[in-house]
């Protein structure tokens, strides 16, 4: 089966190229797949609703919409589409800050939901999913162990029967310490078991469904033990039918706009990168191509249908989409196939669940976001192979913790922008030396046995040379040529040197003026084409001259070699 969009009608609507082809040896595997993830994801999806602070049913009203409307529009086979750990948290964190409570609530995550869709539409639209890459993959690891660290914290009242407050999670998790001291004994009982057995079966047994089993257990403590009259809390009335469609209310949506739009691009930064990457693994893995636009329109279309039914945010589950897989999807038919059993769920089983103890929604929760956001092995590379990157992403967990999920993005974003400031400012511009025996040049630092030419200092600038780095690199020609004893010569490798622009060729410019007032002989090296048209433009090369431009190191420094020579004569 061919999944590429089509120029056709098609295009927009991939399913009506693909439905037409369905062949009838596909259902099966497909059915199977979509029974599989609902087992998985309903009860995750209770919990998620619970971090976003919304009632449960809304969590599974998002689950149905994202995976039926996103089946409509996508281009991969093994996508499942629903609420997430780290999306929940995004939407729980706006929630927090803003204090809207009950009805309120559902209404501000709707209102992110929608407004997520349609940023997600215009970034299709206008072809920009270069910006979901704009947060470094350090201050990403960063914010959701953070969030994830949060979240397990307001958890912990749960698994306790106790009470917790605080302004950041730091207060919030002495407050519950204190608060041991009211323990409510069955309630902890049922919270530990719930929490040993769903990680227990995590690495004992990983193929069972941890959160389904631990729903149907709470269900049938709940009801054999009678918990609910033993004081232990229960998740409440979940009533059972569909949402009618509804825009978010006007009421919440203006007082709250700062916070919308915050948690929106936050939620658009972090699950479009999500899912453009797994859309691809999952092609290459089974040989089809995808339309990473399309998949924008997919989950912008996605998300737009949740908000408009009281939902949450959905986006690529990369735990359910893997299940998806290996239980042998071969279409987006396992996406509908899931949609649909969600539907039928809170058409008949939705009541049950009220009697599910808080307890035991929290052990899922805890579960699913110590094990899905805090990438430990991730720290570990990033402190093996930059120690930079590594505190970039401390950083963002503590600020995280310190004030709050929220305002933890803004903080990322700062750092992802000072990060892209501090590289583009101060570039690598090693001095290079001759490796003995050879014409090859290499940075000395890295090579101290290398040769260096008495007289002929050679330098490389690593990365365009525009407004940003422009004092930085003046300095540093500077610092070269005033050594001891100065240099007769600069060689500049500009190998590594794409671009240039109006202000990086006027600092040639007073270079060169540099060098003639410092009797310094300048020669360029590896210049490239379009490096070379604009500084022909800015009259540089009519200065030194095209004999003192080389096609390598090695010419330079042998030119100049040769033209000392001849002065010495």
């Amino acid at each position: 089966m061919r999944t590429e969009a089509t120029s056709s009608s098609s295009g927009f609507l991939p399913i009506l190229h693909w439905l037409p082809r369905y062949e009838a040896r596909w259902l099966r595997a497909d059915v199977i797949a979509g029974v599989a993830v609902v087992a998985m994801i309903v009860p995750k999806n209770l919990g998620y609703a619970e971090i976003a602070g919304v009632p449960v049913q809304n969590g599974l009203y998002a689950a149905a919409a994202g995976a039926i409307i996103y089946a409509l529009f996508c281009t991969s086979r093994q996508i499942s589409t629903g609420p997430s750990s780290a999306l929940s948290t995004v939407a729980g964190g706006a929630v927090i800050v803003t204090g809207v409570t009950g009805g309120d609530a559902a209404h501000l995550v709707a209102a992110i939901t929608l407004v997520t869709g349609i940023l997600l539409l215009l970034l299709a639209l206008f072809r920009m999913g270069w910006i979901a890459q704009f947060l470094s993959k350090a201050v990403v690891t960063g914010f959701l162990a953070g969030a994830a660290v949060d979240v397990v914290v307001g958890e912990l009242p749960k698994l306790t029967g106790t009470t917790s407050e605080g302004e950041n999670v730091w207060r919030e998790f002495v407050s519950w310490i204190i608060g041991l001291n009211a323990i409510h004994l069955p309630t902890l009982v049922i919270g530990a078991a719930a929490l040993a057995v769903i990680v227990a079966l995590r690495f004992w047994a990983p193929k069972v469904p941890g959160a389904l089993v631990l729903v149907v257990g709470g269900l049938v403590a709940s009801s054999l033990l009678d918990l609910g009259a033993r004081g232990v809390a229960l998740v409440g009335a979940v009533p059972s039918g569909l949402p009618a469609p509804q825009l978010p209310s006007l009421d919440i949506l203006l007082p709250n706009v700062p916070e919308i739009v915050i948690a929106s691009l936050a939620l658009l930064l972090i699950g479009f990168s999500q899912t453009a990457g797994d859309a691809r693994s999952f092609a290459t893995r089974h040989h089809y191509r995808i339309d990473a636009n399309q998949e924008a329109v997919a989950q912008g279309m996605a998300n737009v249908g949740a908000g408009l039914i009281q939902g949450m945010p959905v986006s690529t589950s990369l735990s359910a989409s893997s299940l998806n897989e290996s239980a042998g999807a071969r279409t987006p038919v396992a996406s509908l196939t899931t949609g649909a059993l969600v539907i039928l769920t809170l058409l008949f089983l939705a009541p049950l669940f009220s009697e599910l103890p808080k307890a035991v929604l929290g052990a899922i929760i805890i579960d699913a976001v110590v094990f899905g956001m805090i990438d430990l092995k991730e720290f570990s590379r990033l402190r093996r192979v930059s120690r930079f990157d590594f505190w970039i992403a401390v950083a963002a967990v503590v600020g995280v913790l310190s004030a709050g999920v929220l305002f933890g993005i803004v903080i990322g974003v700062a750092l992802s922008l000072g990060w892209l400031i501090y590289v583009s400012t101060r570039p690598a511009m090693p001095l290079l030396g001759r490796e003995p025996g050879t014409q090859v040049f290499r940075d000395i630092d890295l090579n101290p046995a290398d040769e260096t030419i008495p007289g002929i200092v050679v330098i490389r600038l690593d990365g365009g040379l525009f407004f940003a780095n422009v004092e930085a690199f003046d300095e540093r020609i500077r610092e070269v040529i005033s050594g001891d004893p100065p240099p007769t010569a600069l060689v500049i490798d500009l190998e590594g040197v794409a671009f240039v622009d109006s202000q990086g060729a006027a600092k040639l410019t007073e270079l060169v003026d540099l060098t003639e007032a410092e009797a310094v002989t300048l020669r360029l090296a590896r210049i490239k084409p379009q490096v070379l048209a604009v500084l022909k433009a800015q009259g540089i090369i009519n200065r030194i001259g095209t004999d003192h431009l080389h096609g390598n190191v090695h010419r330079a420094v042998e030119a100049q070699l040769s033209q000392r020579a001849d002065e010495e004569r």
